[in-house]
Parts: C-alpha cells; structure tokens; sequence
C-alpha cells in the first residue's frame, strides 16, 4: 500500500529531518510511530499524506510514485487517507456536526445517508451534546475528538494520527484506541504518532521508532 525507499528530507540547507528512510505499510497494519521530540515523526506523516515531497528517494503510495504525480492528482490520493492533526484545523463557522459531515458532503453523499453515522460517532467520542457546538467553544481535548471523528467518518484506506490521544484523559484515551482497532480490523491501515508509551503497551502492534533522523522497525 504504501512503500518508502531511502528517503531523505531536508527543509532549505539545514541538516537532514529524516535520512534513508525506508519501510513499508502493507494493507490492513496497525503501527505506532514514536521516538523524541524533534524527530521528525510530523514531517515523516507530511510525506505520507503527500503534504511534503522527499528531497531524494522514493514513495509510493497506492500504486503512484509521488514525486511523478501532478498537484491536480494529489487530492484524490488524499481523499483515501483519513488524518488527525496536531492543530485540528477545524471550521469555526461550522458546528461540530458539520465538521466530521464536511467529508462526505465534499464526496457528494445524500446527507439522509450519513447523518445518523455522524451522529452516532460523535456520541461514541463523547460529543453526542455538542452537535451543534462551533470549534471557538469547545475545549482543546473536544476538538480533538472532532479532528479524529472527522477522520474516521469515511472509512479511509490508510489513518495517520498525530498524537491523538495528547489532549484527552487516559479514560478517553483508551476509548479512541478502540476505536482505531475497530477500524483497522474493517480494514484501515492505521498509523499513530505518540509518545505515550502507555497507550503503545495496550496492543500488540508494529512500532517505527525514529531517532537521529532515521527509523528502526520494531515487529
């Protein structure tokens, strides 16, 4: 599904973020991706969802090498890939009902055929009475669990989660890991970027640690 070979990424003339990297993430995976602050854990889910080219190397994904595609591709390879980022950039004009709908609505989806979905996930992250709260309201941890409900809501091929359990209590925490594993065994290859080690001792899962600008693989 997803394939890197001895990529490297620099940003300007600096020191090399991410340097021969190379592994691959087969269909149906569940992975944590962790190691210190600085390692380059948010650049290396940058080049995954296509956000970033590699300075050398290559990546495939689906089937495409990257660095070939025209930016007018980009966004339907996006559109398989579900992401939780660190600054969840939501919507604030639109109410958190409208945020996790927001993609399947940009798909063209009949809202009657979706609406008790958005519905029911945000009750399973804890927000079944903030439906019709705008992001402004909602604390940091709320609008985290919004980010990942968006995510999730389309049923992508590949989730990339960067640290997604870092504004939430360790209840909560354990409740979206569920989640995570529910749709991974639907079929979802899952990628989690966390420095939790506690969360990462719950499963029995692939960890790629990176550190000095590489990866180790750890089954």
């Amino acid at each position: 599904m997803i394939r890197f070979e001895n990529v490297g990424l620099r940003y300007g003339m600096e020191t090399e973020v991410l340097r021969d990297v190379s592994f691959h993430i087969p269909e149906r995976s569940f992975q944590f991706l962790t190691g210190p602050s600085g390692a380059g854990k948010t650049s290396l889910l940058r080049l995954l969802f296509m956000s970033l080219r590699p300075t050398r190397g290559s990546i495939t994904i689906f089937g495409h090498e990257t660095s070939t595609l025209a930016r007018h591709e980009l966004p339907i390879l996006r559109r398989r890939i579900g992401v939780v980022f660190q600054d969840f950039r939501l919507l604030d004009h639109m109410t958190t009902y409208e945020n996790v709908a927001l993609p399947l609505r940009v798909r063209g989806k009949d809202e009657s055929s979706f609406r008790n979905d958005v519905v029911d996930l945000l009750k399973w992250v804890g927000l079944g009475d903030k439906l019709h709260a705008l992001p402004p309201v909602l604390s940091g941890g709320e609008k985290q669990r919004v980010a990942i409900a968006r995510a999730l809501i389309d049923q992508p091929e590949v989730l990339l989660a960067d640290e997604p359990t870092g504004n939430v209590d360790p209840h909560m925490a354990r409740r979206l890991l569920r989640l995570f594993l529910e749709l991974n065994r639907s079929g979802t290859a899952v990628v989690v970027a966390t420095h939790d080690l506690g969360l990462m001792e719950q499963i029995d899962a692939r960890r790629m640690i990176l550190n000095d600008a590489q990866l180790d693989i750890y089954a």
